[in-house]
């Protein structure tokens, strides 16, 4: 029986800005149902592998593949398995959720009456049920980013993409976030990659890699990253490695499951 396909496999991929190298080279594979937590300080990179993952800009080099899709040969296809939230908030502050939410169904091509089950089921899962009529202006940070993880889960997605979600949110809203998250993990075999640069988030990940000036320091579950950047916690590891520039140290697992 052959191994099912990844749902994210990315090789040796690079972009240059100029004379500025954001990505170098970097390869990793995601396997359904996991939440993978990308660690790295401002400026390691993430965002800029969240914009090539989401087809926002092309790769000076690599490949990408979504489920048996390539991003280069089938972009369309392989989008169509892709949910994201991205940094930035990008709702309309003066339409409701509920309006908000169609909006991105129609954009999908999901019919009606799917769209309108899927967003009430979901808004109840997020505790936004009594919310559907209210615009997202009268909602606090953390609901809006609940409507936005609602809306990148409409089509229900293989890949789901979090990129620097919390930013600006209270503790218990990043805890809600990240249990909801973890509920469609555990519902639909979901594969999450959560863009971070608070470390307490990466150690509530199944997997952490560590991204440092465009590279790949170290990939594993968190007590085996500590220990690849030199020991003691994930914290301290993290700032350690992160605090200089070394010239390329190998991951601690080649294509982690």
């Amino acid at each position: 029986m052959s191994a099912p396909e990844p749902t994210l496999r990315v090789a040796g991929l690079t972009k240059r800005y100029g004379e500025r190298t954001a990505l170098d080279a970097v390869s990793l594979t995601l396997q359904a149902q996991s939440f993978v937590a990308l660690l790295g300080p401002n400026g390691a990179g993430k965002s800029t592998l969240f914009q090539l993952l989401t087809g926002l800009f092309v790769p000076d080099a690599g490949e990408i593949h979504v489920g048996a899709h390539s991003m280069r040969d089938a972009a369309t296809r392989a989008l169509r398995d892709i949910g994201v939230v991205f940094q930035q908030m990008s709702l309309d502050l003066d339409l409701t959720v509920r309006a908000n939410l169609r909006f991105h169904a129609d954009l999908h091509g999901l019919p009606r009456a799917s769209a309108t089950a899927r967003i009430a089921q979901g808004c109840a899962a997020a505790g936004l049920g009594a919310d559907l009529e209210r615009s997202v202006r009268e909602l606090s940070g953390g609901n809006r980013r609940k409507v936005e993880l609602v809306r990148a889960l409409l089509h229900e997605p293989a890949l789901l993409l979090m990129d620097e979600p919390t930013v600006g949110l209270d503790p218990k809203s990043r805890r809600d976030l990240i249990a909801t998250v973890r509920a469609d993990i555990a519902a639909r075999g979901t594969t999450v990659l959560w863009a971070t640069h608070l470390v307490e988030e990466a150690t509530q990940a199944d997997r952490v890699l560590v991204l440092h000036r465009g590279r790949m320091l170290a990939d594993g579950q968190p007590a085996e990253v500590a220990r690849a950047l030199g020991g003691g916690s994930l914290e301290e590891a993290f700032l350690r490695a992160t605090a200089t520039a070394p010239p390329r140290p190998e991951s601690i697992k080649e294509n982690a499951t």
